[in-house]
């Protein structure tokens, strides 16, 4: 079985579904202090007359003090009606505006909870099964781990792991350093990094911008061309 292992983050960018795509399950992290201002409740979408603008999710309770699964959604449906205005102005130009407006709508009518965790979930639920992406996942907080009380970045995946019976654990190239490869070949674990080509597209008449949230990517390119961008723009290296 190979493992992903990633933080609950809000309609996240287009490497995340990549890496989904690549695993057999999903774990969704959500047992360490949340941090404000991160990808867990905002991203980023094209601004109508230049560059970006924020997306955000805000929260009843977002603060260092509490667990990242304990995150609150402060007035969902103003959050969605919000997202959704933002959006407009791209209706006309966009040719999958009305269908990204239905995934949204749907993201957050399937919510479990009103936790920020079930919305991000949720989220990914919903473009997996748009783009046809299996996505098996469990959460972390409800698997009944009992962790070591001392965690340092790089000790949380093979902890998890092990834990689940995975072969093969993989992770952003970014995260390189914090691992150690022997530190999982003692436990039977190949550790493997993806690195995610970017996938540039023409969002006309505005100008393309990288890296922004998969909302963006789904609004100027067919289903069927993400999905295939997926399995191709990704490549793995060994440890």
């Amino acid at each position: 079985m190979r493992l992903g292992i990633m933080q609950p983050y809000f309609f996240p960018y287009f490497g995340h579904f990549a890496l989904i795509a690549a695993v057999d399950e999903w774990i969704v992290f959500d047992v360490t202090q949340y941090t404000p201002k991160t990808w867990m409740n905002r991203n980023r979408i094209l601004h109508p007359k230049e560059g970006w603008q924020y997306v955000s999710v805000p929260l009843a309770n977002g603060s260092i003090s509490i667990r990242t699964h304990e995150a609150k959604l402060f007035d969902p449906a103003a959050a969605e009606t919000a997202l959704i205005g933002k959006l407009s102005a791209f209706r006309r130009q966009a040719p999958f505006h009305a269908r990204v407006v239905d995934l949204i709508r749907h993201a957050y009518a399937t919510r479990q909870d009103d936790t920020l965790c079930a919305l991000n979930v949720s989220t990914l639920r919903t473009v997996c099964d748009y783009l046809g992406v299996p996505f098996s996942y469990r959460i972390c907080s409800e698997l009944n781990l009992t962790f070591p009380e001392q965690m340092g970045a790089g000790d949380w995946a093979p902890f998890i792991c092990e834990a689940l019976g995975a072969t093969s654990y993989m992770n952003p190239a970014g995260g390189r350093a914090l691992f150690d490869p022997s530190r999982f070949a003692r436990i039977g674990v190949e550790l493997s990094f993806a690195e995610v080509a970017e996938f540039a597209y023409e969002p006309k008449p505005y100008r393309y911008e990288p890296h922004l949230s998969i909302l963006d990517v789904l609004l100027w390119n067919e289903p069927e061309r993400i999905a295939k961008a997926l399995r191709e723009n990704l490549t793995l290296a060994a440890a």
